[in-house]
């Protein structure tokens, strides 16, 4: 009887740490691959770092809208500063370990950055509609209380999806194989290889993930239908203009944002469906905080004027 409990036991226990199969695992890719995405990485800290920098330095961009850049730049940096360390590795290593902790850490953060920046996009469509639909009452409806609201809901959402997912997972037993076809932590990569029962997993991050893509594209949406009947009735080019030059980049954003999330986990399932998954992360984990800043700053006849600004402060 004793000798029963302890095989039920040894049957239930979580393996302890899991290894990380990475991006590819043909070896002739390896070193082009880690050389391309070290070069990714250094210019998505410079990138955001440096627009960070050039927001707080130039007052003319200390307002709603850059206020919203600040800190969509503050997660890009984040969020990928909590994966690509770790996958950089996995192209230098024979087996790249994490441990389980650190595994269930790297996925609660993720899921943190990760909405929060589909709230903080969603934040920023409003204050596009107020600019434009309402613009004399722009400084009233979008007054700093309102934004930093706005930014605290967009970050407690975040952080209130990311206990949800990882708490569920921490309840899973991963008592088989350890191994991850993935470079991070993923959701559904874990979930491959739980021997207990997923069911509860798989319906609550497609309660959570389906509410949260569902409100936020519809606030979007929305405020971009009700953009597009403002600028319908302006008739100069001047107006089409300026209305397309201040949602431009946010359009951009939003469409590489959610464009690649939705091809990494909406996707057929077949064999080679994990691959295409991989691939599609790839957009919206490493190109998409990278693009970010240029984005915003080569559209931008604010930032281009701040830069020049800045430029001819250090130089003096």
């Amino acid at each position: 009887m004793l000798h029963m409990k302890q095989m039920t036991m040894k049957n239930d226990s979580s393996v302890s740490e899991f290894i990380l199969l990475g991006l590819t695992d043909q070896p002739e890719l390896q070193l082009p691959l880690f050389v391309l995405f070290l070069v990714n990485y250094t210019a998505t800290v410079f990138g955001n770092v440096s627009l960070m920098n050039l927001i707080c330095l130039n007052s003319n961009l200390h307002t709603p809208m850059y206020f919203f850049i600040f800190n969509l730049s503050f997660i890009d940096f984040c969020y990928s500063l909590v994966f690509t360390p770790k996958m950089l590795m996995s192209f230098v290593l024979e087996k790249n370990i994490i441990s389980f902790k650190g595994c269930m850490t790297q996925l609660f953060f993720f899921c943190v950055f990760v909405n929060s920046e589909s709230y903080v996009l969603t934040a920023m469509a409003y204050d596009r509609y107020v600019a434009i639909c309402q613009p004399l009452l722009y400084k009233v409806v979008m007054s700093p209380k309102t934004c930093c609201m706005l930014i605290f809901g967009s970050y407690i959402m975040g952080f209130a999806s990311a206990i949800v997912h990882t708490g569920c997972m921490i309840r899973l037993s991963f008592c088989d194989s350890n191994i991850i076809n993935h470079y991070m932590c993923d959701i559904f990569p874990l979930l491959q290889l739980s021997c207990s029962s997923t069911y509860v997993n798989e319906l609550l991050s497609s309660v959570v993930v389906g509410t949260a893509i569902i409100l936020c594209c519809l606030i979007i949406f929305i405020s971009y239908v009700m953009i597009l009947f403002n600028i319908i009735h302006v008739s100069s080019g001047k107006g089409w203009s300026k209305a397309l030059g201040t949602c431009g980049s946010h359009i951009i954003t939003v469409s590489l944002f959610y464009g690649s999330g939705l091809l990494a986990y909406v996707k057929p399932s077949s064999a080679g469906s994990v691959g295409q998954g991989k691939f599609f992360s790839v957009f919206y984990t490493l190109l998409v905080p990278m693009l970010n800043p240029l984005i915003y700053s080569l559209r931008n006849k604010d930032v281009k004027l701040a830069v020049k600004r800045t430029w001819k402060r250090l130089a003096n």
